[in-house]
């Protein structure tokens, strides 16, 4: 079976965690604070802190961002919304939910990011769009969002930027690494991601408040005092990172180039092998930097009907084909808070996705393999 994407643990990786075993701290040890340290300086922000998951990240970004806000002049109990893409995992609007913050589901475009101009629209003819206070996108695929046009619609509405870029860490940006573009950045390091901590992930800023409350909320909302003392301020969480899975990600992170060499030689050779082909199309290249954690393509659509099919005939031959995403707005609990909806783009995106193995621990020829099968299996479909 050739997944879509996988973890790559080397024996130096699996060293460094028997390293870890070893120390007296296995958790709250000098690991994190390395980690967080090497994080920064490799996203060029002022601020890093890791979490047990990405999903923990948002959560307490959402939270310090929301009692920022909060704590504004005639902003207490105004209720909070935020533009955000329906293409995305569901954790990047629950994370929302839990605290209280409304999503607006904006438009996508080809690509898989949100579309500007759907935003602009929200923005200027929304009913509450004098309280939508958040902008968040969502880097698809490890490609990174127009920055520049994300900040200038967030200077322009006065808005906090959220990047989720789970999908991206060791992205760029017009040749500068993810993560200083947004007011907040998340990434993930769970095992299908670019790098890898098991579960994990990680908040960065430039913003010192927003990170002072949020390592307070990841550690039981405590502040620490002389000797034993200590004050807890507010209701906060367990979601530190513990010692192993920082060994493993400062193993990891220092292989970020190569993992991302090797997914860039695969997707480019998909680029190739697939051209003019009568089933699909795919993305145009990156102009910049990408991760390759997905690589997508997407059906013409005489063969939506038959998309379930296909997705089985693949995953019996060996091809472990997923589809990212189902469009948030379809799932039940969100029909239950804010009713049926659609929106054409994303719709159309979901009908016709899929995703195929692009890793960093395949070769040319298991892409071949991968390839001669999809187009087999979609030339009985034809």
């Amino acid at each position: 079976m050739y997944p879509y994407s996988t973890q790559c643990i080397q024996e130096d990786d699996k060293s460094a965690l028997l390293r870890a075993l070893d120390d007296e701290n296995l958790t709250q040890g000098w690991r994190a604070k390395e980690f967080e340290s090497t994080i920064a300086s490799m996203c060029g922000t002022q601020y890093a802190l890791v979490c047990n998951s990405a999903t923990s990240a948002l959560y307490i970004a959402y939270h310090a961002i929301k009692s920022t806000i909060e704590s504004t002049p005639k902003s207490t109990n105004t209720p909070i919304f935020a533009i955000t893409t329906p293409i995305s995992f569901v954790a990047t609007t629950n994370m929302m939910l839990a605290n209280h913050i409304t999503p607006i589901f904006a438009d996508i475009t080809p690509s898989g990011h949100l579309d500007t101009a759907s935003v602009r629209e929200i923005l200027s003819t929304h009913p509450h769009r004098a309280q939508i206070k958040l902008l968040v996108s969502m880097d698809y695929g490890g490609r990174s969002v127009d920055c520049a046009q994300m900040r200038q619609i967030a200077q322009e509405f006065d808005l906090i930027w959220v990047s989720d870029s789970s999908h991206s860490f060791g992205a760029r940006f017009q040749g500068e690494r993810i993560g200083a573009q947004a007011d907040v950045s998340i990434f993930s390091f769970h095992a299908i991601k670019p790098i890898t901590t098991a579960e994990g992930g990680a908040l960065v800023t430039n913003n010192e408040h927003l990170h002072m409350h949020a390592q307070r909320l990841i550690s039981h909302g405590i502040a620490k005092g002389r000797a034993w003392e200590y004050d807890c301020l507010e209701c906060g969480f367990n979601f530190r990172m513990h010692e192993l899975s920082a060994a493993l990600g400062l193993s990891q992170i220092h292989k970020i180039e190569s993992f991302i060499a090797k997914r860039e030689e695969i997707a480019r050779f998909y680029d190739r092998y697939f051209v003019d082909n009568p089933f699909f199309e795919t993305l145009p290249p990156a102009q910049d930097t990408s991760t390759h954690h997905l690589y997508p393509i997407f059906l013409h659509p005489r063969f939506w009907a038959h998309k379930v099919a296909i997705f089985e005939s693949l995953h019996a031959r060996g091809v472990g084909v997923q589809v990212h995403y189902i469009p948030i707005y379809s799932f039940s609990l969100y029909k239950q808070h804010f009713g049926e909806m659609s929106l054409e783009n994303a719709q159309r995106f979901y009908n016709a996705e899929l995703s195929i193995p692009c890793t960093q621990n395949m070769e040319r020829d298991d892409a071949k393999k991968v390839g001669d099968i999809i187009l087999d299996v979609l030339d009985s479909y034809k």
